[in-house]
């Protein structure tokens, strides 16, 4: 029998970021599923009742409420894919010409064609369910369907200092997301940025971002930048190791489902979060090699994987509204909106309802997430070329 060989780390130059690695096939499955398993996890909680308020649950209930009791562990990996995908994208580009610009576009073009139109959505339902009175949209932080709230939700100001725009919770999450996408630039000008002016700029920069969020923001920017670290390191190992890391990380993710803090990303939720993270990334980094094009099973669940990612953000976005409408459709049109833990019959009509919120998501993709490389292309034309142009015009001669 030969020896098993110890896994060996380096350090590459630059992000594997390929599509065509194992890593990035179930980083797509990952994206897809975990967007879906929140889609789940709040419409579970919004239409049947809570676990722990029902006094003898049938097994069916607890199977259903087990398996979709990961929206916490999903959240996480968001953080550690957008670390990996983003993070490590900026570093690969870092040094061509407006490298900063361009990610800027590429950052507000990805969160703006989802969500803008996600939050017009959210008022024609405001409207609809009567949640909503347009006469009285106001200016104010405290309503939920301000012109502030609006705005301030585009920037990740939600929860900071604006509530979630029309009552989305699930928004919550993108305003983490922005502020990484702020602070891990001014982190990286921070340390090569071009002179000690700049560099001083971006550290103040990094210092009031950090003292004007929530701590709960700032702590897990950890994570984040977690997974743009392991972008850069591919581990070679045989297939055991492989393994005993995916049983690790799933094992992991199942005992603190079970045992730990699993409601929002808090400061008493990092620790845990931080060590199911680990084994995950270093899984991730086993499997920078690429995918066998011969093998039928995974050009299938290639495809798979791909169909759900690419609409993985529009299903995160608009799942809550499409909820709210689908309750308020139950109260109107067959008396209730909530389903009952002890009737088969309900479980049909749960998995009815998350097949018509992934429809409505897919769809919304359709029309608007999928042009979201048309729109930051057109803005790149009218925001980087100008700047191009003059930096390639010739100085005027002092004559």
């Amino acid at each position: 029998m030969r020896p098993l060989t110890l896994p060996t780390l380096h350090w590459q130059q630059r992000s594997q970021l390929s599509e065509d690695s194992i890593h990035s096939l179930l980083i797509a499955l990952l994206r897809g599923m975990a967007a879906l398993q929140v889609a789940a996890a709040h419409l579970r909680a919004e239409v049947f009742p809570s676990l722990r308020s029902v006094t003898e649950p049938p097994l069916y209930y607890l199977g259903l409420a087990f398996v979709t009791g990961f929206a916490h562990q999903a959240v996480v990996v968001f953080f550690l894919v957008s670390g990996w995908l983003v993070g490590g994208s900026l570093l690969n580009k870092l040094n061509q010409p407006q490298a900063l610009r361009s990610y800027a576009i590429d950052r507000a073009t990805r969160l703006w064609t989802v969500l803008v139109p996600a939050m017009i959505v959210m008022v024609g339902v405001g409207i609809i369910t009567g949640a909503l009175n347009p006469a009285v949209l106001g200016l104010g932080a405290d309503n939920d369907f301000s012109v502030l709230s609006f705005a301030g939700n585009l920037v990740g100001l939600q929860t900071v200092l604006v509530k979630n725009f029309g009552g989305n919770y699930a928004l919550w999450s993108l305003a983490n997301e922005t502020w990484y996408y702020v602070a891990f630039p001014l982190l990286l000008l921070a340390f090569r940025g071009p002179g000690l002016l700049r560099q001083a700029a971006s550290v103040t920069a990094l210092a009031l971002i950090a003292a004007l969020l929530p701590w709960a923001i700032t702590l897990y920017f950890a994570l984040w930048l977690l997974g743009a670290l392991f972008s850069r390191i591919r581990i070679d190992c045989a297939p055991f190791w492989r393994y005993a890391l995916l049983a690790i990380a799933g094992a992991l993710s199942i005992y603190y489902r079970i045992t730990g803090s699993n409601d929002d990303l808090v400061p008493a939720s990092f620790v845990q979060d931080l060590v199911c993270s680990l084994p995950f990334l270093l899984l991730l980094s086993t499997l920078q090699i690429k995918i066998d094009h011969a093998s039928r099973p995974l050009r299938r669940l290639r495809a798979f994987a791909q169909f759900f990612s690419e609409f993985s953000f529009t299903l995160y976005v608009i799942h809550v509204p499409t909820i709210t409408l689908l309750r308020f459709l139950g109260r109107t049109a067959f008396g209730r909106d909530q389903l009952a833990p002890d009737k088969p019959l309900d479980y049909a009509i749960y998995a009815g309802m998350v097949v018509l919120i992934v429809s409505v998501a897919y769809l919304s993709y359709l029309m608007f997430e999928s042009q979201t490389y048309r729109v930051r292309a057109s803005a790149k034309r009218l925001l980087l070329a100008p700047a191009a142009k003059q930096a390639q015009a010739p100085a005027m001669s002092p004559e």
